[in-house]
């Protein structure tokens, strides 16, 4: 009987430490999605308040082969307080993706493409195999190019995670001409 005690109280011991590195790991990894949070979510989900929402459309985005991605600037109201994202959304196979990039990250994203402009010639007569230059929002929406077999392609990726969430644009000039429209009717909103 001692002995079966002995071997009761290792499985029990076993199967607790288990038990407590799992609920440890589960808060670790709740703590993580939450960290990762965009600025539309951390706004948008507060609680005890009234959530306005409202969207104003914009020309869109053409990419490569014609398609148009459709944009918005869409006004967030949080009691006293309100927030402006420029959204694009891309209709997929197996859903749509969207990026809400709120108003200083455009003010970044504008600036960070003047400065892409500018290295690509150089970045073309490098002659690399493959080169990519790009920007990245904390929220993970990234602008930006490469460079394969002598020839640039511009992209954005609307999300962090997920596929088919990648544009790609034959001229940088749709790209500059978007996000100034949309930086435009957010400065017509806040007046």
């Amino acid at each position: 009987m001692n002995l079966k005690y002995r071997i009761m109280k290792k499985h029990l011991f076993l199967f607790l430490s288990v038990f407590i590195f799992s609920s440890s790991f589960a808060q670790e990894a709740k703590k993580e999605i939450e960290k990762e949070k965009t600025k539309m979510d951390a706004f948008a989900s507060k609680t005890g308040t009234i959530l306005k929402f409202t969207d104003y459309k914009l020309s869109g985005l053409k990419q490569s082969y014609g398609r148009l991605t459709e944009t918005r600037i869409r006004k967030i109201n949080s009691g006293t307080s309100t927030m402006y994202f420029f959204q694009i959304e891309k209709s997929g196979q197996y859903g749509d993706s969207t990026a809400s990039i709120e108003y200083t990250d455009l003010l970044e994203i504008i600036k960070a493409i003047s400065s892409l402009k500018s290295e690509v010639e150089k970045d073309l007569t490098s002659n690399p195999d493959y080169l990519e230059n790009k920007f990245t929002t904390a929220d993970g929406f990234q602008v930006g190019y490469y460079v394969s077999k002598g020839k640039v392609t511009w992209y954005i990726r609307l999300e962090k995670y997920g596929s088919d969430n990648t544009l790609f644009i034959e001229n940088v000039e749709l790209v500059e001409k978007s996000f100034d429209e949309a930086k435009n009717k957010i400065d017509e909103l806040k007046k």
